[in-house]
């Protein structure tokens, strides 16, 4: 008899399916590696931040007989420019609900509403820049003013790409609707957003009320 043929009294026959197991079919919520990674971004924003703010509280009493933040910084206008970036943070948050109530309509609204906001904010913002650097006032005249250019400059920056991104989204929406793809970016863009607003509050703190009143 063929030995191949004979199976050991006792040893079962093998299966048919292969010997390697089969895969087990974990259930991951779709799009929860894209919010852990953006929140792992945000972290890394987080470093960024400090040590724009660690710099400044190292150099910003540097002036080198340059002015200082009580002849550069009007508290009105960035009181104002404050003002914007804040309601921009609650119109966003207004578009986040009509987003989950299913209005299309609504959502582009108010993100629209947030968008001008913003872009009101960028303009205060150049405005303050321009006029400090012409009277004078500019990165290279101190490390007081270098680290405020950097800081500042730095937290606009990141405004704009929220606009730019802001707008990308307000076209696929549009497009493709409110479906869970766009619903998880206009997610990821508000944790970006309100993120901003924290940051902006301890500059404004941090940079210009305390820059004022040293």
């Amino acid at each position: 008899m063929d030995a191949t043929a004979t199976t050991m009294e006792g040893v079962s026959k093998t299966p048919d399916v292969p010997v390697f197991y089969l895969e087990e079919e974990h259930a991951h919520a779709e799009g929860g590696s894209t919010m852990l990674g953006f929140w792992i971004y945000l972290m890394s924003d987080c470093l960024i931040f400090a040590c724009l703010f660690a710099t400044y509280g190292v150099l910003g009493g540097s002036y080198a007989a340059g002015p200082s933040p009580k002849d550069l910084f009007d508290l009105p206008l960035v009181a104002v420019n404050t003002a914007m970036l804040l309601l921009s943070s609650i119109t966003y948050g207004f578009a986040v609900l009509a987003m989950d109530k299913g209005r299309v309509g609504q959502t582009q609204a108010w993100l629209a509403v947030t968008a001008v906001f913003g872009a009101a904010f960028i303009g205060l913002e150049l405005h303050e820049f321009a006029h400090m650097i012409q009277e004078g006032a500019t990165p290279q005249r101190s490390a007081f003013l270098s680290a405020f250019f950097t800081l500042v400059g730095t937290h606009g920056l990141h405004v704009t790409c929220g606009l730019i991104w802001l707008g990308t989204l307000m076209v696929q929406v549009a497009r493709r609707g409110l479906i869970e793809a766009n619903k998880r970016r206009l997610m990821c863009l508000s944790m970006f957003w309100h993120f901003l607003d924290v940051v902006w509050i301890g500059v404004f703190t941090f940079v210009y009320l305390m820059g004022v009143l040293r």
